[in-house]
């Protein structure tokens, strides 16, 4: 069963989360956190994403982002997309 649409319009405010497939760490050193954060700092340049506030934990993290544009589903496929497709190597 697919996860609901979300609901997005401009200047709206969202908590963002997303964990690792299992539980499993999704950053396994320090240079993969800067990755990431590479990446959110594009999405601004990108997409006018405003991230206002994050925290990284090993296995998941979590977002305040606001969307002027009200385009959260774009600004999710470029965070996650991009860190998956440049991603950590897999443990198994």
């Amino acid at each position: 069963m697919s996860r609901p649409l979300r609901i997005e319009y401009p200047g709206a405010f969202y908590h963002v989360t997303s964990r690792g497939n299992e539980q499993r760490d999704i950053y396994k050193s320090r240079e993969d956190r800067e990755r990431f954060l590479a990446y959110l700092a594009s999405a601004n340049e990108r997409y006018g994403a405003v991230v206002h506030v994050w925290c990284l934990m090993s296995n998941h993290y979590h977002l305040l982002i606001e969307t002027p544009e009200g385009n959260l589903s774009q600004i999710m496929r470029h965070i996650n997309g991009a860190y998956k497709r440049k991603g950590v190597r897999s443990t198994h």
